[in-house]
């Protein structure tokens, strides 16, 4: 049997319908029993509503040893997708203790049970820093622990460190490290946080854009390569999923003309973006609001990082989706 935490998620959802699709026996574990609608949404979104019956749901939480005890009877493989996403400051003990200590838990007790393949998803939030003479940022690429990164990076680098503790100690396991995640506009009703972000903000009027870079996948090719690589003779190896370096200019016009949305037509500069997350500090201290930006978002919105895939393509053969063309058909589901 396989187990999946974070099946309530975007990633857990779509990956719980490839394997039940794929003939796998699943659980899947959830701290809110409101939550799993969501993932039943999912399935009903892509006509396979009837599919969503064949999953073991069981009410657990990762950072929650005894009800683990319980999720853990019979598996064999395990796909680790739960975390909580927050670029807050506020929240970083909170990110620390789901995405590392929870890690932890599902690695040791992956050990303990002698699990035959542990898949975690991870992120390019977690991938090393480029120095001058590099261009792309690969697997091997070194994190720099002197250099800033936001608590939600440093959370899932400390998570995977918690994975390759794992591997010394006889874990077999896949790392995967998604790039922004796309997947069907229609989501955008069901999961309004992560990368379905983009969908909202603009279908509301989104007026700014910039220049920077970064690495897309569609939904569907993640969750088919966690897939195959579990599936597969390869272990203890991480893979850096995308489908290609892309503008965001670019991404929130495709967003805007499959939504039939305005444009966002304002150029926002580094500085214009480094002004708007210290007033938006300033605002959320005064009037105690959740911040909507924050210093690291500030600073992915115009980095120009180009992420490479050359390791997974070369391992599986994995051609990817074409991003802006997924987003403009999956607008038909």
């Amino acid at each position: 049997m396989v187990l999946v935490t974070g099946g309530t998620g975007l990633v857990g959802a779509h990956l719980l319908l490839h394997l039940v699709e794929n003939g796998e026996n699943v659980r899947a574990i959830y701290r809110n029993s409101t939550h799993i609608q969501k993932t039943k949404s999912v399935f009903e979104l892509y006509k396979k509503g009837d599919l969503f019956e064949k999953i073991d749901w069981l009410e657990a939480d990762i950072l929650d040893i005894p009800s683990l005890e319980i999720a853990f009877i019979d598996i064999e493989y395990v796909y680790h997708c739960a975390a909580l996403i927050s670029f807050d400051p506020k929240d970083e003990d909170a990110l620390r203790k789901t995405n590392i200590e929870g890690t932890a838990n599902m690695v040791n007790f992956s050990l303990a049970k002698e699990i035959k393949k542990f898949c975690f998803v991870s992120s390019i939030a977690a991938l090393g820093d480029l120095q001058l003479h590099e261009t792309y940022i690969t697997e091997e690429t070194d994190w720099n622990p002197e250099k800033p990164h936001s608590d939600y990076a440093i959370s899932k680098y400390g998570a995977e460190m918690e994975v390759w503790r794992g591997v010394q100690e006889g874990l077999d396991v896949i790392i995967i490290n998604p790039g922004v995640i796309l997947a069907p506009v229609a989501t955008k009703s069901i999961f309004e946080h992560g990368s379905n972000e983009l969908y909202l903000k603009v279908s509301k009027g989104l007026s700014f854009y910039t220049l920077g870079k970064s690495g897309f996948i569609t939904i569907n090719d993640v969750v088919r390569v966690a897939f195959e690589l579990m599936k597969g003779d390869i272990k203890n190896e991480r893979f850096t999923l995308i489908a290609d370096n892309i503008v965001f200019r670019d991404i929130l016009n495709t967003i805007a003309e499959v939504l039939k949305a305005k444009k966002p037509t304002i150029h926002a500069t580094p500085l214009f973006m480094n002004l708007l997350w210290i007033a938006d500090g300033i605002f959320s201290t005064l009037f105690f609001q959740k911040r909507s930006l924050t210093k690291a978002t500030a600073k992915a919105s115009y980095s120009k990082n180009l992420y490479s895939n050359e390791k997974i393509k070369t391992a599986l053969g994995t051609v990817f989706s074409d991003v802006r063309q997924y987003i403009n058909e999956s607008s038909k589901l």
